[in-house]
C-alpha cells in the first residue's frame, strides 16, 4: 500500500510546483471622444465574465486520463538461523545436534499498473505482477564430524498475485490545506500457493518457490498530504485482512494474520522537474492460524513480526506525460529485507 502514499505524494508535489495566479497585462483603453452637451452619456458595457484559468489540483488521475505504468521491483534478504536439536546437561554443554543456516533470497518482480480517472476525485487501478525468485540455504551441522557446508538451491517463476484498487480524494485541495485520500484494494491469488508445492523429503526445503500468498485479501487505507512550501508532508495507514480458507494438500484451514501498515515521510521540491522524497514504512503481521489438520502437516508457529522499512525515492519529470521515479528501501529491523530497489517510469495519456 505503500505506493499508494508515494503516488499522490508526488502528484500533489507536482501539482504544488505549478504557478497559483496568471498576470495579465493589457494596455490603457483610449479615451472615449467627447458627449456632446444636452445629451446623455451611453450606458457602460457589463464587463465579460472572468475565465477558469486553472483547474482544481488532484492528487489523483485526473478525470479522463489513462496511466500506464511499467516498473521493476529487487528485494535481497540474508537471514541467518540457528536451530538446537537436543538438550543441556551442564551450563555451555550440549548434547545433540546444533544446525546453523544462513538464507540468502533474491525477489524480482515486473509490475504493469494501469490507472484510470474515473472522474475528478476518483480512480481505478489494476496491477499485473511477474515474480521471479530464487533461494540459497547454507547449512552446517556443528555437532557432527562434517568439514563442509552443503547447499540447497530453491527457485521460481510465474505470476503473481492480481490486485484492483479504488482510490477516492474525500476534499477540495485549496494549496495550503490537508487533503485526504480513502483507499480499498482487493488482492487475489493468481500466484502459485506455498501449499502446492513439493517438499523435499532430504532437507525438508521446497524446491520450487511459491510466486503468490495463496489467499485473496481485502485492504482498506487512508492517507493524508499536507503541503508546507516547498515540501509535503505524507503518511497514513492501511490494514489487510486474508481471507482464510481450506488449502488442501493436508494442511487443512489455514487464516493468514492481519497486517497493519503505517507510513510517514516528506517530499521536497528540488526544482520544477525533480523532487527528493524520505519515508517510513512500519508493518506489524500477526500470527497466522491452523486448524489441526488430520494428516499432521503443521505449520511452524511464527510470532508477531515487525517489519521496518527506510526508503530514500527521487522523481524527474522527464516531459509533460513521463516521470520517472527511483526507490531506495532499507531494513531497519531483523524481519526486514535487507535492501529494496524500485524503478517506475508512469506514462499518462
Amino acid at each position: 500500500m505503500h505506493r499508494c502514499h508515494t503516488l499522490a505524494a508526488s502528484a500533489l508535489l507536482a501539482a504544488a510546483l505549478s504557478p497559483n495566479a496568471q498576470t495579465l497585462a493589457a494596455d490603457s483603453p483610449p479615451s472615449a471622444p467627447p458627449t456632446p452637451v444636452g445629451q446623455a452619456p451611453a450606458a457602460p458595457k457589463a464587463p465579460a465574465p472572468a475565465a477558469q484559468v486553472f483547474a482544481e489540483p488532484t492528487a489523483l488521475t485526473p478525470q479522463g486520463t489513462l496511466v500506464l505504468e511499467p516498473s521493476i521491483q529487487y528485494i535481497h534478504s540474508t537471514n541467518n538461523q540457528i536451530a538446537l536439536l537436543g538438550y543441556t546437561v551442564l551450563p555451555a554443554l550440549t548434547i545433540g545436534l546444533i544446525d546453523v543456516q544462513r538464507i540468502e533470497s533474491n525477489l524480482t518482480t515486473y509490475n504493469l499498473t494501469a490507472r484510470y480517472g474515473l472522474l475528478r476525485r476518483l480512480e481505478i487501478e489494476m496491477r499485473v505482477p511477474y515474480v521471479i525468485e530464487n533461494t540459497t540455504t547454507e547449512m552446517r551441522p556443528l555437532a557432527t564430524a562434517a568439514t563442509t557446508n552443503s547447499y540447497f538451491n530453491a527457485s521460481g517463476s510465474d505470476i503473481g498475485d492480481a490486485e484492483v484498487a479504488l482510490r477516492a480524494q474525500l476534499n477540495e485541495f485549496h494549496g495550503d490545506n490537508v487533503v485526504w485520500i480513502g483507499s480499498l484494494l482487493f488482492k487475489s491469488h493468481t500466484g502459485t500457493s506455498i501449499f502446492q508445492e513439493p517438499v523435499d523429503p532430504n532437507t525438508g526445503l521446497q524446491s520450487t518457490l511459491a510466486t503468490g500468498s495463496g489467499f485473496n485479501a481485502i485492504q482498506p487505507g487512508i492517507t493524508f498530504l499536507m503541503p508546507s512550501d516547498p515540501a509535503v508532508f505524507f503518511g497514513g495507514a492501511d490494514y489487510t485482512y486474508s481471507i482464510g480458507r481450506d488449502v488442501g494438500h493436508g494442511y487443512g484451514y489455514i487464516h493468514p494474520g492481519a497486517i497493519i501498515d503505517v507510513t510517514l515521510g516528506m517530499g521536497l521540491a528540488l526544482n520544477a522537474r525533480a523532487s527528493f522524497s524520505i519515508g517510513y514504512q512500519h508493518s506489524i503481521v500477526f500470527q497466522t492460524t491452523q486448524t489441526s489438520p488430520a494428516s499432521g502437516l503443521a505449520l511452524a508457529r511464527v510470532g508477531t513480526l515487525q517489519l521496518g522499512t527506510l526508503r530514500f525515492g527521487v522523481t524527474y519529470r522527464i516531459n509533460a506525460r513521463t516521470l520517472l521515479n527511483v526507490t531506495i528501501g532499507v531494513g531497519v529491523t531483523r524481519d526486514s529485507p535487507d535492501l529494496e530497489a524500485t524503478a517506475r517510469l508512469p506514462v499518462s495519456f
